[in-house]
């Protein structure tokens, strides 16, 4: 999993220190409670409060941290003792509850482990998420661990462990929250050291059992095993997405790097339909150059599928192609590769590291390092309608407007035109993309990955 970072350096700006006087004047209040804003990941959100009339007045305000946020923030609106708030983990794990209209850390949750893994390699790039009750969040950390922290102020409510090994297991991906249960998946850590296997863990919500566990390597043995007892490694579930949820059935959705694949018990560069609560595997897509792919450290699941309607999905990879999948008719359980419906070329032909957005169910908008694009699903196929050079990360669609991080800057698009509508600076990126609720944008910078123990925070809001 060798990655680069997604931006060049900082644009220079002033750390603001002033705090906004007043608070969103949206009425209802929208949440942005997990990665992707809804369990398929579609990175769209319904807020309407900004606008193409009046985006381009929106300013930023810089925050210092004590941590980096290699991910994204979540957001609650009116959640923490009726403070609107943003909840980040920062990548060792550090997770805090940040005032949205001032920026005041308003608790802190400090891992008893902080202390040994702070500036080592042991990192997380796990985004939160909120509890179907609004009551709680769900953080990662690189002792391996979930945790349950209560909104109203942080405190522990259960804690789980999802690897038996969280010196070579890594919790990469954002953490989702569907029919009563935490899913979360694991990978490994950069330089791809072995043992490790990807894996997803489903728990209960309530209490932190766990349901389920499915392993990508040795998927014959449905529990959490020491990774050096599988006689195969690798095969990391390590993209933003982790486990997207399908809105037809539930079933969960993940994607897996290089890894050997039998179609047995091993399903390395595969693309996987798992039931809802994670028991068991039900279909698969793997490429026909599965093998090639995996020898030469192109993974597929550098990127998860983005969902669109009626079962279809699109699934880029290391190998800077995009491949339409229908889903809903993939093999089971056995050893077919290919069945691909189209395959077109990603921005610039780049390796696809960032999520796609999906809008309406057929507008799918994906940033590499080689640009930006967008495709329109019209008679069962992809149709590419507009491209740019601008190189970033994941985009996400707000209010009929397509924010696009990368750069150092965060660009906002008319999404069926391309047409550039504001462009704001950022700090540098990696894993980050924003998100937009109650007439802000927020958006962290850094990379986990260059150890820093401090880092950034971007709020631009109307002034």
């Amino acid at each position: 999993m060798r990655r680069a970072a997604l931006a060049a350096l900082a644009c220079a700006t002033l750390v603001v220190v002033a705090a906004y006087a007043r608070a969103s004047t949206s009425a209802a209040g929208q949440d942005w409670p997990r990665f992707g804003f809804d369990t398929a990941r579609h990175n769209v959100s319904p807020d309407t409060t900004i606008t193409a009339a009046n985006v381009s007045r929106l300013r930023r305000l810089r925050l210092r941290l004590d941590g980096t946020v290699d991910s994204s923030p979540i957001y609650v609106s009116k959640g923490v003792r009726g403070r609107s708030a943003y909840v980040v983990t920062t990548t060792y794990g550090r997770t805090e509850a940040l005032d949205a209209v001032t920026g005041r850390v308003l608790w802190r949750f400090v891992p008893p482990g902080y202390g040994g893994v702070a500036g080592t390699y042991r990192i997380t790039n796990a985004s939160p998420a909120l509890s179907t009750d609004r009551k709680a969040v769900y953080a990662a950390s690189p002792e391996g661990l979930i945790r349950k922290l209560r909104l109203s102020d942080g405190q522990v409510l259960w804690t789980t462990r999802i690897t038996l090994d969280p010196t070579r297991e890594k919790i990469t991906s954002s953490l989702n929250v569907s029919r009563g249960l935490v899913v979360a998946t694991t990978g490994g850590y950069i330089g791809d050291a072995p043992p490790y296997q990807g894996h997803v863990v489903s728990m209960s919500e309530a209490t932190g059992q766990i349901a389920h566990v499915w392993n990508s390597l040795c998927s014959d043995r449905p529990r959490l095993i020491v990774p050096s007892s599988c006689g195969s490694s690798d095969s990391a579930i390590w993209s933003r997405n982790g486990a997207a949820v399908d809105p037809a059935n539930g079933d969960l959705i993940v994607a897996t790097g290089n890894g050997p694949f039998n179609g047995r018990t091993d399903w390395g560069d595969s693309v996987l339909v798992l039931a809802p609560d994670a028991s068991r595997l039900l279909r698969h897509w793997t490429p026909a150059d599965q093998a090639r792919l995996e020898s030469g450290d192109l993974d597929v699941g550098s990127t998860s599928p983005a969902l669109l309607a009626g079962g279809l999905a699109v699934q880029g990879g290391k190998d800077g192609k995009l491949r339409l999948l229908n889903l809903h008719r993939l093999p089971g359980v056995n050893a077919r590769t290919g069945g691909e419906l189209q395959t077109v070329r990603a921005p610039g032909g780049a390796m696809v590291f960032s999520e796609p957005a999906v809008w309406q169910g057929k507008w799918v908008f994906i940033t590499t390092g080689g640009g930006t694009q967008a495709w329109l699903l019209s008679g069962g196929r992809l149709h590419l309608r507009w491209s740019n050079g601008f190189q970033g990360g994941s985009p996400v669609v707000a209010g009929g407007l397509l924010y696009v991080p990368g750069n150092s800057l965060l660009n906002v698009y008319a999404p069926t035109t391309g047409k550039l509508l504001a462009s704001f600076p950022s700090g540098v990126l990696h894993w980050q993309s924003p998100v937009v609720a109650d007439g802000r944008v927020a958006l962290p910078e850094g990379n986990a990955n260059d150890h820093a123990t401090t880092g950034y925070f971007d709020i631009y809001r109307l002034p």
